[in-house]
């Protein structure tokens, strides 16, 4: 009987684990059912930036260093002795030709002129006496009551009245002009820089002082040279029409005025193998300034319809230029490039990659030919030179 038992127990067990491990597989079946179906992942693609090649007008730039010089520099001095009583400027301050500057001591020039002038009026007086007397003379030594010899003398005195007078004339003159140089006025419009000397001080007219120094900025001048082997399409553009010189920053990022080369020095540099130019600039804005160093441009053509992509897009090989364009399924190809140049963010090529095809911009450091990317950013087009390089600053 106990046996009996004990074998429906064990029969009972068996039945229950059975059922639950049928249960369990019914379920696991009804789970896997449901869940939808994943497609198997292939490796994921490198993430790039790509920029698409373009036809663009791309200009031919000459690049040389400069220095911008003052259109006139004056270093005003003193004409004449004197103490300085009155300064009517300010330093730095934009003056016109003729305004007043300094005023030196006046009075000891006005007293020379006023005593120039009474020594005319007193020689004057006595020339016109003996005027008089020489006519007196002359009717006299007809007759006999008057020698020959009396009339000579009263006219060399005559005669030396009339010179006296002239160089009294030339004194009034002198003391004339030193009353004006009294007052120290602009030679040429420009603006003032340091005050060199000070309200009060005794300056003298041989010691050449400078008292301030004026420049004229506007126009303005930039001095610059370039390499000798760009003398003879230089001179041939410039043969056609005015060169355009664009002045940039020293470190060339932006573009402060534009001008016209006005000099082509008439022989190379033989120790730098350099030709200088010098370009003028109306500098209205003012942003050249004397002593200043720039990077200058001279357009010298413009490439039609060259193939353009960004400058990042070109590496740099033991072989030389390459690139990887983006093929249609998604791989790159690493492609050697011919570059015909590199200005203001693009690369011109020659051969390499045509108009419209997708070149990677940016994450080429880890790519390999062949390679699969994957496009995070929206498809960049190369930046467009346009007419005047760079941006203005």
């Amino acid at each position: 009987m106990a046996k009996l038992r004990k074998s429906g127990i064990v029969i009972v067990g068996v039945v229950l684990v059975a059922a639950s491990v049928g249960y369990f597989v019914f379920d696991q079946a009804l789970r896997d059912k449901a869940r939808p179906a994943v497609a198997p992942s292939g490796p994921a693609g490198i993430p790039v930036t790509v920029a698409v090649a373009a036809a663009q007008d791309v200009p031919v730039y000459i690049r040389g260093l400069g220095t911008v010089q003052a259109y006139k520099t004056v270093a005003v001095k003193s004409r004449v002795d004197g103490q300085i009583v009155k300064v009517d400027f300010h330093e730095g301050q934009d003056v016109k030709e003729g305004d007043l500057l300094f005023q030196i001591d006046p009075r000891p020039y006005q007293a020379a002129l006023d005593r120039a002038v009474a020594a005319k009026q007193r020689d004057q007086a006595q020339l016109e006496g003996a005027q008089l007397d020489l006519e007196r003379y002359a009717k006299l030594i007809g007759p006999g009551f008057q020698s020959r010899q009396s009339y000579d003398q009263q006219k060399a005195q005559v005669d030396g009245l009339k010179a006296a007078i002239a160089g009294d004339q030339a004194a009034i003159d002198t003391a004339k002009l030193n009353l004006v140089y009294s007052d120290v006025r602009a030679p040429i419009d420009g603006r003032t820089g340091q005050r060199l000397v000070d309200l009060g001080n005794l300056v003298q007219s041989g010691q050449g002082t400078t008292l301030v120094t004026i420049t004229e900025i506007k126009p303005i001048f930039v001095n610059f040279t370039v390499p000798q082997y760009a003398n003879h399409n230089l001179r041939k553009t410039q043969a056609r029409e005015a060169l355009t010189a664009y002045a940039y920053s020293a470190d060339d990022t932006y573009k402060l005025a534009e001008g016209k080369v006005t000099l082509v020095d008439n022989q190379i540099d033989t120790a730098t193998g350099t030709l200088r130019l010098k370009a003028t600039y109306e500098n209205k804005d003012e942003q050249l300034w004397p002593g200043q160093f720039v990077s200058v441009r001279l357009q010298l053509s413009t490439r039609k319809d060259a193939t353009t992509v960004p400058q990042r897009a070109v590496m740099q090989g033991p072989n030389g230029a390459y690139g990887y364009v983006v093929r249609a399924d998604g791989t790159v190809e690493r492609r050697a490039l011919e570059v015909a140049a590199t200005q203001d963010g693009i690369a011109v090529i020659t051969k390499g990659v045509a108009v419209g095809e997708k070149i990677v911009a940016d994450g080429q450091y880890r790519l390999t030919d062949g390679a699969r990317v994957r496009v995070d950013q929206p498809t960049a087009t190369s930046a467009p030179p346009g007419g005047q390089p760079g941006k203005s600053g």
